[in-house]
């Protein structure tokens, strides 16, 4: 027997409504760890496509400086100089990091949106006592989920520098080779190696992020759940919305609506206005004494009814006082009226007759 039920535990999954109330108020699921990681990993993959062109302008960089700039002494530390020595630098840097900050702005508002789609809330920003209470910011330190969460940077961090360190003492043999290359094989040679440590990362980064994911969601969804007497509460508050309301009233309408028409089949005869209303009659002296209506409707829902007719090749008969009669004085369901018998039995005998010949 499960005593939370009798204690009022929160054992049931979050309403739509719970989801969508804490929704507007900030609180959404997002893995922050596979936001960083992808972040990290979009970074280094556009880092190593641009390993030939970062190649190209350090090494211009690099004639710039040792050759071409100390050639022009007289400009060397005049304002003129010292500009034109800053407009290099800054654009060589620029063409280095821009396309790695453009794609990590761009695949950052994509995984936040993925997770979290377009919110824009102020809720977060509302000043709350306990935010600036200090014994409740002692609380929040030294909780357990400050706790978990200082353990998983020291077991990332940990695993991180195990693979660089793991990675970088298999390339230590070719360290002493260094002395005898150039300065553009250099540069390659530690392009190389610096991409093989992203990569190595990349790989911890993907599976550490797949776990903090299903963590984080198992997790929310926890703290998100409700007791049966949320529920019935919100079920409460929910049945006063006028919204509510009238969106429960038109769906059992369109459910009524496809039950009548799908009934049309049983009819034996549809008696029309002609355009304005339709009324559908059954009769069956083995369940009833008298014909039953089942259908009826005005205007649409009567052109409705004869194009469902028209499907099971049901007769349709022209009958303006009748149609209106039966329309007025019998529902849905409803045996006709008694006054109505004589009209119904000569309009049903003359449907009989047709289906004889």
């Amino acid at each position: 027997m499960n005593i939370q039920l009798f204690a009022g535990g929160k054992t049931e999954p979050a309403t739509p409504k719970k989801r969508q109330d804490i929704r507007k108020k900030g609180q959404v699921f997002q893995s922050k760890e596979i936001t960083s990681a992808l972040i990290l990993i979009t970074g280094f993959s556009v880092l190593y496509l641009s390993l030939d062109s970062i190649e190209s302008k350090f090494i211009n960089l690099f004639k710039y400086l040792f050759y071409t700039y100390p050639g022009a002494n007289d400009e060397v530390f005049t304002v003129k100089g010292i500009e034109r020595f800053g407009n290099v630098i800054f654009s060589n840097f620029i063409g280095i990091i821009l396309p790695i900050i453009l794609a990590v702005f761009l695949i950052s508002i994509v995984i936040t949106y993925a997770q979290v789609g377009f919110l824009f809330t102020l809720e977060p920003l509302n000043i709350k006592i306990e935010r600036i209470n200090p014994f409740e910011g002692f609380k929040r330190i030294f909780s357990k989920k400050a706790l978990l969460e200082l353990v998983k940077a020291v077991a990332k961090i940990s695993i991180m520098i195990y693979v660089i360190y793991s990675f970088l003492i298999g390339q230590y043999k070719g360290i002493p080779e260094l002395l005898d290359m150039s300065v553009q094989d250099i540069m390659k040679y530690s392009l190389c190696i610096i991409s093989g440590v992203l990569l190595k990362i990349s790989i911890v980064l993907i599976v550490l992020s797949i776990i903090d994911y299903i963590f984080q969601w198992r997790e929310f969804e926890a703290n998100i759940k409700m007791s049966k007497d949320d529920i019935k509460e919100e079920f409460k508050e929910t049945e006063g919305n006028p919204q509510i309301k009238s969106a429960i009233k038109r769906k059992q309408r369109q459910i009524s609506m496809r039950r009548m028409m799908r009934d049309i089949s049983k009819a034996d005869v549809i008696i029309t206005n002609p355009t304005h209303i339709a009324v559908a009659l059954m009769y069956d002296n083995k369940i009833n004494d008298a014909p039953i209506v089942i259908a009826k409707g005005q205007d649409l829902v009567a052109i409705k009814i004869k194009e469902e007719a028209q499907k099971y090749n049901i007769a349709i008969v022209e009958n303006k006082p009748l149609a209106q009669a039966l329309y007025k004085s019998a529902e849905i369901g409803d045996i006709i009226p008694p006054e109505l018998y004589q009209a119904v039995a000569e309009v049903l005998a003359y449907v009989y007759s047709l289906k004889e010949e």
